[in-house]
């Protein structure tokens, strides 16, 4: 087990990205999944009338405490899957492993880090789906999610861990090849460009 590669993946997936890209994400869930939002200004617009700034940021907190953990979870699968595959076929050490090892590493890198983001993308469509403020409003309009942990627990409570995983299939449909066709062009890429025919990561 390298830990080299999982404090790597920790520092590419920073928190810093996640905040950048979070508020067009929320706008993008909201008009996939409720029809009353006809447009990305119109989404905009009524998100900063009725919530503010914080309705564009709703279950951030969930992805952001989470991200390197799934980052480390790929790049680190990726490594010991490649590095297993690498001794299998009892290669030297320094010599460049095969492009299908390489994809299916990727592959088994993109499956692994569904059973962390799976539960986190539910928490935070849940949460971003709700738009009803929190402060101030009405008990009866109150939404019933007060924040990351809650929802959480309160999916698990009533409906199961399994409810934590709903549609973790298409997760790993798309995830495993993304990540897999990641890795690939990125290893052929650094070969093609590096002198001494070196590739990473």
């Amino acid at each position: 087990m390298r830990l080299a590669d999982f404090i790597a993946g920790s520092v590419g997936g920073s928190a810093f990205g996640v905040a950048v890209g979070y508020p067009l994400d929320t706008v993008k869930v909201r008009i996939q999944t409720q029809r009353k939002f006809t447009g990305v200004w119109q989404c905009i617009r009524t998100t900063c009338r009725t919530e503010g700034m914080y309705g564009f940021y709703k279950g951030m907190s969930m992805p952001i405490t989470t991200v390197s953990v799934s980052s480390s979870v790929v790049f680190g699968t990726y490594r010991n899957v490649l590095q297993v595959f690498h001794q299998l076929s009892l290669k030297s050490a320094d010599a460049p492993s095969a492009k299908l090892h390489i994809f299916l590493s990727g592959l088994a890198g993109g499956i692994a880090q569904v059973s962390v983001m799976s539960p986190v993308d539910i928490v935070k469509v849940r949460l971003q789906c709700q738009t009803e403020p929190f402060e101030g409003s009405d008990l009866k309009y109150r939404p019933k999610y007060r924040g990351p942990v809650h929802c959480l627990f309160t999916i698990a409570r009533e409906e199961g861990v399994l409810g934590l995983y709903k549609g973790a299939g298409a997760l790993v449909l798309r995830d495993g090849p993304s990540f897999a066709t990641y890795f690939l062009v990125y290893n052929t890429v650094c070969e093609w460009l590096s002198p001494n025919n070196n590739s990473g990561p």
